[in-house]
């Protein structure tokens, strides 16, 4: 399986295994192997970047956690807290996917729920940060 390469720091030792045609990659946040889809590849990528490169302890992480937005269930990518602080909300996309106006308004609904302090939506080959302010959000890109 040729896996599209994606612009991290590092790289990562991923888990990844074979079974009847289809790949699966090893997510240590939920200690179970995940079908490889495009968008896993890269919220695998930020699990790792997160705990290898930034330190964070496999705790500080959650993903697909469920949260209810008006009448609706939806899953976070990745919610990272310290202590109890959340400190940010990650959307993750296919590479193929462009980060737009509607992407960015997904991952900001969804932080009408957590409150995190930071939201960053990435697709593994771009990544945006941005930050609530008096003013709106304030968006910059993300540097690693």
């Amino acid at each position: 399986m040729q896996l599209q390469a994606l612009n991290f720091p590092s790289t990562y030792d991923f888990k990844i295994r074979k079974d009847k045609d289809k790949f699966f990659i090893y997510d240590p946040t939920r200690r179970s192997y995940l079908l490889l889809s495009p968008e896993e590849w890269v919220r695998q990528h930020w699990i790792h970047y997160l705990i290898q490169d930034k330190g964070y302890a496999l705790s500080a992480l959650l993903c697909e956690k469920k949260i209810v937005l008006g009448k609706v269930t939806k899953r976070l990518d990745i919610l990272v807290s310290r202590k109890l602080t959340t400190e940010l909300l990650i959307e993750c996309k296919a590479p193929h996917i462009s980060l737009s106006q509607s992407t960015f308004e997904q991952i900001a609904r969804y932080n009408s729920v957590v409150n995190a302090q930071g939201l960053l939506l990435s697709n593994g080959l771009e990544h945006i940060f941005a930050t609530q302010t008096k003013e709106g959000y304030q968006f910059s890109r993300y540097e690693f």
